[in-house]
């Protein structure tokens, strides 16, 4: 059994050793680490962590929130491995798929290359949100509404704004987006139960919609 953990630690020596013997002696073994992000003598970490089956996640962040200046942030199932070159591999996907493949290749493979719960392209129509592509997973509760497009850069989106469904408000669903194409379109990503998207994730995604965008407008 993995899980993916988020935690904030003092961006320290020793910090992270620290962390990684508290975790192996509640029995976890660490699969990987991604450093999120860096402010203010604190680092924000993912980490891929593996357990025995039957193994409780609150025993690992008893043992992560042992270290002094490790906060647990967030934890939830994963399955497989942190990759620093997914987004790479994302592109190249994109890239060399059939040109009207493209659409489903960057929402089938988004979820798992920027670590959140589904992906979506959609877009207004005469009668409200069409949703043009969605990943396994994604919602099925219709939008009716997207007062932020046009969209011109990538962005976190209000999760108690009037136009989030209600179901997607239950399950505590933070959501990003990125523009496609000149904006008419938007990337709508969902992560269910959190954690918040940082603004290294929100750079990332603007990056990765922008070569995205130039890959979809090349012949296949």
């Amino acid at each position: 059994m993995s899980y993916l953990l988020r935690v904030y630690l003092h961006d320290r020596p020793g910090s992270l050793g620290a962390l990684a013997v508290s975790l192996g002696s509640a029995g976890a073994d660490i699969l990987s680490l991604d450093v999120v992000e860096r402010m203010n003598g604190y680092a924000v970490d993912d980490i891929v962590v593996e357990v025995a089956p039957g193994s409780l996640p609150d025993t690992l962040i008893t043992a992560a929130e042992k270290v002094d200046g490790v906060r647990v942030d967030s934890i939830r199932p994963y399955t497989g491995v942190l990759d620093t070159h997914r987004e790479l591999e994302l592109i190249d996907q994109v890239a060399t798929a059939n040109t009207h493949d493209r659409m489903q290749v960057l929402v089938d493979n988004t979820p798992r290359v920027l670590r959140v719960s589904w992906a979506m392209v959609i877009t207004r129509g005469g009668s409200g949100v069409i949703t043009l592509f969605g990943s396994s997973g994604a919602p099925e509760t219709p939008l009716t509404d997207v007062d932020w497009l046009p969209l011109h850069s990538a962005t976190v989106l209000d999760h108690d704004a009037d136009w989030v469904p209600t179901a997607w408000s239950d399950m505590a669903t933070r959501l990003a987006a990125a523009p496609i194409g000149n904006g008419d379109k938007a990337l709508l990503l969902g992560r269910a139960g959190g954690p918040d998207f940082r603004p290294s994730e929100i750079a990332r995604l603007g990056y990765l919609s922008g070569i995205v965008n130039t890959v979809l407008d090349k012949p296949a």
